[in-house]
């Protein structure tokens, strides 16, 4: 009770600290070379080398037994065959690709790894591998004084994650996030390490709780779990956007999305009447403010019983989706896994009977409290219960529902761990493993089984799947947001470094409750809020009951016009975004960019917070104050067209740049293009035409592009129903050159055709278009 009181820093309450003592791996024995890797005897435990690819290894140590190579939940890569060459001495062991090259100390036994122009990235010193007596594993790494690390998916504080402290355990938390809140909702044990401009990546593949430790030793730092194998992949780069192609090569990349996700969605706890959620939808169209989604939260159930509707709130659910749908709406339920403990209760009946429940390994079904009550949980562990869940979806599914938003899945329950008892036993797929070692991936698992579910009962549409929690791979099913924030500038101005550090971990399409959740909302947050989700990834304004409502229109027609302009902003930008969500689907590459993604050799970019990119040639800087209207831009290499303004600045300067509330500063890089769209209406939101908008640059300049288009519902896609064009635009002393260098797939877009307009055209300079003399390019193929 008092430890939210001074009372928590009485110095009678100062521990003293304890010595840990970690076993050390020891020296190597002797070593055998396998068909799956390298295997080492060292005189306390094993340990094994693994070649994913010539830029990828895996190193597994096992302080009792033969390293165990399967059973990963977040790996789906599988090793291929990469020509290793191996030499032996006295006091090494070396192993070498065309692009690594791997030293071996043999007493004590300790890694390091060099790139190909022999650099050692990653060292171990005095302490390498180690274990304890109660199974925790580590492992403890030099630290370079010019490291800066980030990724470690989804935590708050700054973007450059040197100097801190970071545990992965799911966690519900409600109260107040500020920097030192940790953990969060979701697990994502990986992060990047950048070091004058070179960069390579750790995944520490363990689900049992962990810790990375950057702050404890300025020369090194350290990982460790509660139990399991130390098991890490070393991603060698030596790019960042290398980094992350290596590491969602492991885990998978996003699907492309429908592009109906990727437009505004409109949220509360709770819209609880079929008639608020009508007069809701009806003056989005009145007042010309696009909406894709509109949620519903926990109060659309009846008494909060999942795949259940309230019948006497929403009467007929099925009209309600079906006429909104006309409208160009769609509806997103919640669901949660806690499944009402009630024998009347179908689901709960079903549960019991097929025992599809969680359950003590004495097979007493474990049940917890949340918004039901008393409830059980799904055992998502398991492929035959992962089936069950996926398969009562179709309630949904057949009214016309294709999004599901999961929530509570870490999972919360209203007790003081906040989450299941760690002594549940998981059927896991055969092999039995408790909820200590599980909990970080129950909230992927659910997200896969409501996927793969809602995904087959569409019936060729893509789905649309929220998540609160996860573990790394959670990309492949889900887009997550943040959780429960608040409507703070400060949240504000956490929430950019929070969904970079996404995107830098593989998870693309992430972003914030705009507005905030809990708290009151004001007219000038919001606006700033909506300006910088206009341009976020996922773009969902979302609030509690018992705060302001915060829909556009609530605070007078002066801001709901801005709110409006910067909506409609986003569907003028929804043929550059969809590209680049193009882009995050093949090639894991994030939407929303931290600036040292693209400029890894420019120093100051390593730990800006307040600026961010939209893919590699625009950079967004919003207003994160109150009553601020000037801020200091810096613009990295290259000159830099303001996009409203059309003023021009001098890259790796620092800008002082003014914007009043209805503006945020763009900046588009010189020499390059953006493709736009253009907003209709709610009732036909795909646009009648394209414009590629393209920046004049210096003499001889070049860039080139991919634009990519599809029908934006279907897998249609995957049988060469797209659009793709890789397109150069060459700037010369008298003329801009746009040319397409490749079109593939046989869709065939409305627009028709490409409309180019020019920025910054010289005097006498002229645009030539795939040597025509007109201002558009030809879809035909």
């Amino acid at each position: 009770m008092l430890e939210d009181t001074s009372f928590a820093i009485h110095p009678g309450n100062e521990q003293q600290s304890k010595a840990v003592l970690y076993r050390d791996i020891g020296s190597m024995k002797s070593y055998k070379r396998l068909d799956t890797g390298y295997f080492f005897h060292c005189e306390n435990g094993q340990v094994a080398i693994q070649f994913f690819t010539k830029s990828i290894i895996r190193v597994v140590m096992n302080q009792i037994n033969e390293p165990k190579l399967d059973g990963s939940y977040a790996v789906i890569a599988s090793p291929e065959n990469v020509d290793v060459i191996d030499s032996d001495s006295d006091e090494q062991v070396v192993l070498k690709t065309d692009k690594l090259k791997i030293i071996i100390l043999k007493s004590p036994f300790r890694i390091t790894i060099l790139d190909h122009d022999g650099n050692a990235f990653l060292e171990e010193g005095e302490r390498g591998m180690a274990y304890r007596e109660n199974g925790e594993v580590a492992a403890f790494k030099e630290m370079s004084e010019d490291d800066h690390f980030y990724g470690f998916g989804e935590k708050s504080g700054h973007l450059d994650k040197r100097g801190e402290t970071y545990e992965m355990w799911n966690t519900d938390v409600y109260a107040p996030h500020n920097p030192e809140t940790d953990p969060l909702y979701e697990s994502i044990p990986y992060f990047m390490t950048l070091r004058n401009g070179r960069a390579h990546g750790l995944f520490f593949d363990n689900t049992f709780r962990t810790t990375f430790n950057m702050k404890a030793d300025n020369n090194g730092y350290s990982f460790k779990a509660e139990g399991g194998q130390l098991d890490y992949f070393v991603l060698a780069g030596p790019e960042p956007k290398s980094v992350l192609q290596q590491y969602t090569h492991l885990t998978g990349k996003m699907p492309l999305p429908p592009k109906w996700a990727l437009g505004y969605h409109q949220s509360r706890y709770s819209y609880k009447s079929e008639e608020e959620v009508r007069e809701l939808a009806k003056n989005f169209v009145e007042k010309d403010i696009p909406i894709d989604v509109i949620h519903l939260d926990i109060h659309y159930m009846n008494e909060y019983r999942v795949f259940t509707f309230n019948r006497e709130k929403f009467p007929d659910p099925a009209k309600l989706i079906a006429d909104l749908r006309e409208m160009g709406i769609r509806i997103v339920p919640i669901v949660d896994p806690g499944v009402k403990k009630d024998a009347e209760y179908t689901i709960y009946q079903e549960g019991i009977n097929q025992d599809q429940f969680c359950k003590y390994i004495e097979g007493d079904v474990y049940i917890g409290d949340v918004w039901p009550g008393e409830s059980a949980f799904p055992d998502l562990t398991d492929e035959s219960v992962r089936n069950w869940w996926a398969d009562k979806h179709e309630f949904y599914t057949s009214i016309g529902i294709e999004g599901i938003w999961n929530d509570m899945n870490e999972p919360a329950v209203f007790n003081e761990t906040k989450t299941m008892d760690v002594d549940v036993m998981h059927r896991n797929d055969g092999t039995p493993a408790t909820h200590r070692e599980l909990h970080n991936v129950y909230g992927l698992l659910m997200s896969k089984a409501t996927y793969e579910g809602v995904k087959e009962q569409l019936k060729g549409k893509r789905p649309f799947l929220l998540t609160r929690s996860g573990f790394a791979g959670v990309q492949r099913y889900a887009s997550v947001w943040t959780g429960d924030n608040r409507s703070f500038w400060e949240h504000l101005q956490m929430s950019l470094p929070m969904v970079m550090n996404l995107g830098v971990s593989g998870v693309p399409f992430a972003g914030p409750d705009v507005g905030g959740f809990a708290h009151d909302t004001s007219a000038e947050l919001l606006v700033r809020w909506t300006q910088v989700g206009a341009f976020t990834p996922y773009f969902r304004n979302h609030s509690a009951m018992g705060t302001v409502y915060q829909e556009p229109w609530q605070f007078g027609e002066k801001n709901e016009a801005i709110m409006k302009k910067y909506i409609q902003m986003r569907y003028k930008w929804m043929p550059q975004l969809y590209s680049l969500f193009y882009q995050a689907s093949v090639a894991g590459l994030p939407v929303m960019r931290p600036l040292f993604m693209e400029y890894p050799k420019d120093k100051k970019t390593y730990n800006i917070n307040d600026q961010f990119m939209i893919g590699d040639n625009v950079v967004i800087a919003p207003i994160l104050s109150p009553a601020v209207t000037d801020r200091a831009v810096y613009l990295p290499a290259g000159q830099w067209i303001d996009h409203e303004t059309g003023v021009q600045y001098e890259g790796e300067k620092a800008h002082l740049i003014h914007a009043e509330l209805d503006r945020m500063p763009i900046f588009i890089k010189q020499g390059t293009a953006i493709m736009q769209g253009e907003w209709i209406a709610n009732h036909d939101k795909s646009p009648h035409h394209v414009y590629m908008d393209v920046y004049a640059g210096a003499n001889g300049e070049s860039y080139y592009f991919t634009y990519y288009d599809d029908d934006g519902e279907t897998y249609d896609f995957e049988n060469g129903s797209y659009m793709k064009l890789s397109i150069e635009v060459t700037s010369t002393s008298n003329a801009v050159k746009v040319t397409v260098l490749d079109h593939s797939g046989h869709y065939k877009p409305a627009y028709g055709k490409i409309h180019v307009n020019t920025h910054g055209l010289r005097e006498n300079q002229d645009v030539i278009l795939n040597n025509s003399d007109t201002a558009t390019v030809s879809l035909v193929n």
